[in-house]
């Protein structure tokens, strides 16, 4: 707490605010999908050991559900273990030993998914249990008919990306140009996740590739993008390719969902090593479960296992029974592209997975280059890095009830100028923290039917809007 900037974050007792909506409505839901998941699994389970076992998990679920429903207080986490256990705790004693409906919002939500950490953790049968691994896989086969366009699509592009310098009559300024707004698409497909509009990379070749600046679809996704730093980023990554072409360029991404999210992650790091606008990208997922859906590294495999037999993965009847239509040889061979190209990109060592327990740690990211200065000094030999997501800005912003004027280099403290980290947060709004808007545009929003008006900034918790943010800490 030492670290964080003074203005006060969010809490879960201000009921002007999405924390409490979030406290109140959905903890208790997201809690009941974990007892319910796992009762599904020790279900099927015939080793009388783990079974019980499993049933004492469910248990300590429920107790943890009524906490938060009865307002109880926050109780110290169990060690099983890990460093963060000591970190939370402290914090939670310098907080005053908080009650659910009156903490702040950013550290009681982390304190919530790592105290159920803590059940499989201390567990000898079920560690390494993810309740939330079948939603998410779920989730990727439903996702389907958006995985198998842009696998298509996919293909074309990386295909053209690598030949592109040598794309006969352009000029170097023509070639830029359409790799400036092809860089545009792959992000802002990245950006909006699920609602993506997959119309946005209907032609690839270079020359329909600049229509699409000024197509229909392209300004119907700008327009809720209110702030759109992309460009800066591009220039970032388009100068060191230009001055170093032959050195190690490297791009991060601090992950967010998986899932579709992730597959669209990956397609955007492919399409960056494909176009040369890095030659390598480290991915950043958490250690633990986390946030329901944000990726763990056996999430990977599991996505990589599908990819590399799609037929049977998105052909297989589901719970119900419902059956599906086989992937034409066509869509086989596209989806087996994706799948031979990551998988060398992660041979090579151009693809990398580097988890690290500060991502799962109950702070912001203010507290970066002080509690884990390892990693940030690992940040730094980075040309770019992308923070994916909601969470990710939140802890950026420290969640705190900035002015939405306030520039979003002053907002993520040290990670901003002279910080030796270019950051990137991609973030559609879910959560009341919002800076570097231009001045009457928060309260242009509120007066939108549903913006909140005077009482709330209900406008920012839909997801309909979004803000792609730039700081350039090597400046």
């Amino acid at each position: 707490m030492e670290f964080d900037p003074k203005t006060p974050q969010y809490l879960t007792s201000d009921k002007s605010s999405f924390a409490s909506v979030s406290a109140n409505e959905r903890w208790p839901v997201i809690v009941t999908g974990a007892i319910d998941d796992l009762h599904r699994t020790v279900g099927d389970v015939t080793d009388e050991e783990k079974r019980k076992e499993g049933k004492t998990i469910i248990e300590k679920l429920a107790a943890l559900k009524y906490e938060i429903q009865h307002n109880r207080q926050l109780t110290p986490l169990v060690d099983d273990g890990q460093r963060d256990i000591a970190d939370y705790n402290r914090e939670l004693e310098q907080r005053g030993n908080p009650t659910w409906l009156h903490v702040p919002w950013l550290f009681s939500e982390c304190y919530l998914y790592r105290r159920i950490s803590t059940f499989f953790a201390l567990s000898k049968h079920w560690k390494g249990y993810d309740v939330f691994a079948r939603q998410k896989m779920s989730t990727f086969k439903s996702s389907r008919p958006a995985v198998l366009e842009l696998a298509a699509r996919y293909k074309e592009l990386a295909l053209e990306a690598e030949k592109a310098e040598g794309v006969d009559g352009k000029t170097p300024e023509q070639i830029e140009q359409a790799e400036r707004v092809l860089f545009s698409e792959m992000c802002e497909i990245c950006l909006w996740g699920n609602a993506t509009d997959l119309s946005l990379l209907t032609s690839l070749t270079y020359e329909d590739i600049q229509k699409l600046q000024g197509s229909q679809a392209r300004k119907a996704a700008e327009k809720n993008i209110l702030v759109n730093d992309l460009s800066k980023a591009f220039d970032v990554l388009h100068k060191a390719r230009k001055e170093r072409k032959s050195e190690e360029r490297r791009v991060d991404i601090v992950l967010d969902n998986s899932g579709f999210e992730l597959f669209v992650d990956l397609i955007l790091a492919g399409y960056l090593l494909s176009a040369g606008l890095a030659t390598t990208v480290v991915l950043h997922p958490k250690l633990i479960p986390w946030f329901v859906s944000d990726v763990t590294p056996p999430d990977f495999k599991d996505l990589i296992d599908a990819l590399s037999d799609a037929q049977g993965f998105y052909t297989a009847a589901d719970e119900s029974g419902r059956k599906y239509e086989p992937l034409s040889e066509k869509e086989q061979s596209e989806v087996n592209f994706l799948f031979e190209q990551w998988s060398q990109f992660h041979q090579d060592g151009k693809l990398i997975i580097r988890p690290h327990i500060f991502w799962t740690t109950p702070g912001g990211y203010w507290r970066l280059p002080h509690v884990a200065s390892d990693l940030h000094e690992d940040l730094k030999e980075s040309e770019l890095v992308l923070f994916k997501g909601d969470l990710n800005y939140r802890k950026l912003t420290n969640d705190a009830a900035w002015d939405p004027t306030t520039p979003f280099t002053t907002a993520i403290g040290p990670l901003g100028p002279n910080s030796g980290v270019r950051v990137l947060a991609f973030r559609t709004c879910k959560a009341d923290v919002v800076v570097g808007l231009p001045e009457g545009e928060d309260e242009r929003l509120r007066e939108l039917p549903g913006g909140g008006g005077s009482e709330a900034r209900k406008w920012a918790w839909s997801g309909k809007w979004a803000v792609v943010s730039f700081s350039d800490g090597k400046a």
